[in-house]
């Protein structure tokens, strides 16, 4: 890569572009962009902290991108009809997708550990990147989402590092296929479910991301992913929360409505550990397991990776407890597809108190790629008395097939025998939610690919309060 080009990212603001260009920029590359939401006047304060990193920003209409010395880096969400897209064509710059550079970056480091899997890519690669951190590795890394460990005053949209070490920890997208670039010195993959693939297309994906590692990190308690297992030709390290045929194992496991507690055994050293973490669930105990066989295969002793985990403070929107008012908890939470809706629930459900749940969908095509799929999880995962309310999917524009929507879902769910409304709208929601609660409900906010949830869940505390 040459500092003699500059670059230019069309969706700045999006999960996966905000990490990368806060990365480049702080490799010392000049970088700019543009957002939909930005020039719709939504989600001010991320646009201004991009601004105080040093990073211009530019209407989406083309006016950015000027010169062939640029480079434009674009989203999925950013179609060829789009003002930067045309004047990149125009004036000749080189277009490229984010995966694209993404792989570049991580490709070209020493040590390369990529997080993949359906569900728990974000909470892990934070993990992994806090026992990193805390060990003195200090490792660039690449996150879908906010690590809490890493936010502070000046960085308060942390969800990339930039290190000096030899460490780079990436999420990894099976979603677009571009899991395929990536070349991983250490691969972990958490679980394999139907997301936005067909279950062909996933297991030939994962398979030769395992394939190209030098070490796999893979989970025994999903179905798909063990059977990467027996099939893997390079080193393996598998992990389970209740099988000691798994390299890690746990063999105690301690819930509580705020955060966990578990004891692992090592199968090879003998080796024990306990952990105990403030985040809440099962699924994260997975996700823990995860982090510690990266860490042992990076090289990190248990115990000392163990203890590091004792002061992980989780990830935005991974059931994050906004608030409380009038009895009522208000959770946000990044559940979008029905692997992470069944463990967010799961989680939810192990301690008392209805749920009043307001899921929105993040794009009409997974709705209808997934729609007997999420039928089928809140029929079989909400409790008798819980409420399941939806307004109409996340979209931002372009062209997308609307033929399913919410109301598909709600009726498949009233089928059952629960209760499930459906409206067009977020605010006639957020009105039901607030009209339904009652003292020990807890309000879950789902959706993913929205940045204004986070907002919405916030104005849910605040109309409480009232």
């Amino acid at each position: 890569m040459s500092h003699d080009k500059s670059y230019f990212f069309s969706g700045v603001g999006g999960s996966g572009m905000l990490p990368l260009a806060l990365i480049l920029r702080g490799k010392g590359f000049t970088v700019a962009g543009s957002d939909r939401s930005l020039d719709q006047g939504r989600l001010g304060a991320k646009f201004e902290y991009l601004k105080s990193q040093g990073i211009a920003l530019f209407p989406q209409d083309g006016s950015g991108i000027t010169s062939a010395d640029q480079i434009l880096v674009r989203s999925a969400a950013v179609e060829d009809s789009v003002g930067d897209v045309v004047a990149a064509r125009r004036v000749g710059a080189l277009d490229l997708k984010r995966p694209q550079l993404l792989a570049e970056l991580f490709n070209a480091a020493p040590v390369r550990i990529g997080v993949a899997g359906t569900s728990g890519k974000s909470t892990t690669t934070a993990m992994i990147a806090w026992l990193l951190h805390q060990a003195g590795a200090d490792p660039t890394v690449m996150n879908g989402a906010v690590m809490k460990n890493f936010v502070t005053a000046d960085a308060l949209f942390a969800s990339a590092l930039v290190g000096k070490g030899g460490a780079f920890v990436a999420e990894v997208d099976e979603s677009d296929g571009s899991i395929a670039n990536y070349s991983p010195s250490i691969a972990v993959v958490n679980n394999i479910a139907l997301d936005h693939k067909s279950m062909e297309e996933l297991r030939a994906l994962f398979a030769g991301f395992v394939a190209k590692a030098d070490v796999a990190v893979l989970n025994l308690d999903n179905e798909e992913t063990g059977a990467l297992v027996i099939n893997a030709k390079v080193r393996t390290f598998t992990y389970s929360l209740r099988s000691g045929l798994a390299d890690l194992h746990c063999t105690a496991i301690r819930l509580a409505p705020g955060g966990v507690s578990f004891d692992v055994l090592e199968k090879h050293t003998r080796h024990s550990a306990t952990i105990e973490m403030a985040v809440p669930g099962e699924h994260n105990i997975a996700n823990a397991l995860a982090a510690l066989c990266a860490a042992r295969a990076y090289g990190l002793p248990l115990k000392e990776a163990a203890e590091a985990l004792k002061g992980f403070s989780g990830t935005k929107r991974r059931l994050e407890v906004v608030g409380e008012a009038k009895g009522v908890t208000v959770i946000d939470d990044f559940g979008h597809n029905p692997d992470k809706i069944t463990a967010t629930l799961n989680a939810l459900h192990a301690f008392p108190g209805r749920l009043l749940i307001m899921f929105q969908p993040h794009g009409f095509s997974p709705l209808k790629l997934m729609r007997q799929e999420f039928i089928d999880v809140f029929a079989s995962r909400m409790a008798d008395d819980d409420v399941l309310i939806m307004p109409d999917p996340a979209y931002f524009g372009g062209t997308v097939d609307r033929s399913v929507t919410s109301e598909h879902i709600v009726s498949g769910v009233r089928a059952s025998g629960l209760q499930a409304l459906a409206f067009a709208e977020r605010g006639a929601c957020g009105d039901k939610l607030i009209e339904l609660a009652e003292p020990g409900d807890r309000i879950v906010v789902m959706g993913a690919r929205d940045d204004t949830l986070s907002v919405f869940a916030a104005e849910l505390v605040e109309r409480l309060k009232r």
